[in-house]
């Protein structure tokens, strides 16, 4: 844990050094916002801030992290003016200590994936049925999942080993990652079994070929509802990307990413 929270406060420094960068620019020069999201909104944010830079002619800064790391962040005067969470939770937290202009807008559903790399002896399956074979021949090595005290994708796979009755047995080969992309690199290197991950993190490219994946049912864990909210400290800019994240462009992208959207 105290490794963890070292690595916090040196991404939660590189902001701030970014900002304060940015803050040297040419009179007359607007700063682009800086956007927080969660780690499962790696690739689709990406894409959406290129199409939102391509059509509106402006840029933002995106810093990824587990949405809990983030809104803690945030409670300590990180220059965030965008907020992206993979949950409720925490956005509702800042909300209520006046930290956003209003309560904000669920974005996307998120959905939990079965992976394991390649050459791993875990049978992917919905139903984990491969993954408690291996746990009762004693052949689970080490198997990721995100934190479950910062990572609402953490909290999900919790859940779903929870409910499939192996949390117990397995809890002492499993390696926590600060966020769900951590999780998704622990599941891909040294000897680990495989990993509960965002469906959006299994199909990236970046992880999509180097193993295999399935999503695992939605009733097997609570609802992962991805909520943003617009800071008080936001700008114009960070406005007018807050909106443009509810366009019908970048639901595509959200949709293609692999998440459902809201009506």
């Amino acid at each position: 844990m105290v490794q963890s929270f070292q690595v916090q406060v040196l991404r939660w420094c590189a902001v701030v050094a970014l900002v304060a960068l940015a803050s040297v620019s040419p009179a007359g020069v607007q700063k682009p916002p800086v956007v927080a999201a969660a780690a499962s909104m790696n690739a689709a944010l990406t894409a959406i801030a290129a199409q939102f830079e391509q059509a509106r002619g402006r840029h933002v800064d995106l810093v990824f992290g587990a949405s809990g790391a983030l809104t803690r962040q945030i409670r300590d005067g990180a220059p965030f003016e965008v907020f992206l969470a993979a949950d409720d939770t925490f956005p509702q937290q800042l909300t209520g200590a006046g930290l956003t202009r209003d309560a904000g807008v669920v974005y996307a559903i998120g959905r939990l994936a079965l992976f394991a790399p390649t050459g791993s002896p875990l049978t992917v399956d919905a139903g984990l049925a491969g993954l408690a074979s291996l746990v009762r021949d004693g052949r689970v090595t080490r198997f990721a999942i995100a934190n479950p005290e910062v990572a609402p994708y953490g909290q999900a796979a919790e859940a779903v080993l929870r409910r499939h009755g192996l949390w117990d047995a397995m809890r002492p080969r499993i390696v926590l990652g600060d966020s769900v992309a951590q999780a998704a690199q622990f599941a891909t290197t040294g000897n680990a079994v495989g990993g509960l991950v965002a469906w959006s993190v299994a199909v990236a490219p970046a992880m999509a070929g180097r193993g295999t994946s399935v999503v695992i049912p939605a009733s097997d864990h609570p609802p992962i509802r991805h909520r943003m909210v617009l800071l008080k400290r936001a700008g114009a800019a960070a406005a007018e990307f807050y909106a443009y994240l509810q366009t019908p462009a970048a639901r595509a992208i959200l949709k293609s990413s692999g998440f459902e959207v809201p009506e």
